[in-house]
């Protein structure tokens, strides 16, 4: 309750600025796609493409900044013996999590209204790869919460590398419309392969790339969960005496 209470009115209009900032990314990549004259991408309707890309990397982005700072923002609940730093992350990635369904849920009602179909074709594809990203956003931000008791620097290095990480995750552009010879280190990146899948179970006939895997995409989420509860375990008690 008490994260719960800071995320959404912690600052003014907090909970508006959740599906705010997304909406702002969507409506300045909407501009751009009618500039160019772009009805849709791979056999699907742009603006359902794009929505779907935003909000699957702002969930994984999201999920890791707010589990990466867990522990210096909470830091003083942690002289109460029953309140561990592990409880901090984790409660802020589920919090995170419910939070992007609810701002997705609202998105897809208001396109609903505007007369997009907004039914996935397979339901259980999208809502697994969304699922896949957030866990590989959980993962993430544990590494990152508790590297960062032994570098203090992780985190800032980490908000670096989400500008990049947003241009080469497939959030604007299809796996499709990257040249063969290359596109191999783009799906080095287990992002481009959680959006690409979530597309493609929202429209079947989506020209989704046959390299993607969302197998590959949970592999590399577990392998983070693993490194990030091996940290853990390694800062632990740093982290509570601290």
């Amino acid at each position: 309750m008490r994260e719960a209470t800071f995320r959404l009115f912690g600052t003014r209009a907090a909970w508006a600025w959740l599906i705010i900032e997304p909406l702002a990314h969507f409506a300045f990549l909407t501009f751009l796609f009618t500039v160019i004259r772009q009805r849709s991408v791979g056999g699907i309707d742009v603006t359902l493409w794009l929505i779907i890309g935003l909000f699957g990397f702002f969930t994984f982005r999201r999920t890791t900044n707010q589990m990466g700072g867990a522990i210096d923002s909470n830091r003083g609940l942690f002289t109460y013996r029953q309140v561990l730093p592990f409880d901090a992350i984790i409660v802020r990635g589920f919090l995170e999590g419910l939070i992007m369904v609810f701002a997705l849920g609202v998105v897809m009602v208001i396109l609903a209204l505007a007369g997009h179909d907004v039914i996935p074709d397979k339901p259980l594809v999208t809502i697994s790869a969304l699922f896949g990203l957030w866990l590989f956003g959980c993962g993430l931000g544990l590494v990152i919460a508790t590297l960062a008791e032994i570098v203090p620097e992780t985190r800032e290095i980490f908000r670096m590398l989400m500008m990049p990480l947003y241009f080469v995750s497939g959030v604007i552009f299809p796996a499709s419309a990257i040249p063969v010879q290359y596109r191999h280190y783009f799906l080095l990146n287990p992002i481009f392969h959680g959006l690409e899948e979530a597309r493609s179970g929202f429209a079947e006939y989506y020209h989704a790339t046959p390299e993607i895997s969302i197998s590959y995409l949970y592999l590399c989420a577990l392998c983070t969960i693993g490194l990030g509860l091996l940290l853990y375990r390694r800062t632990s008690v740093a982290i509570a005496s601290a």
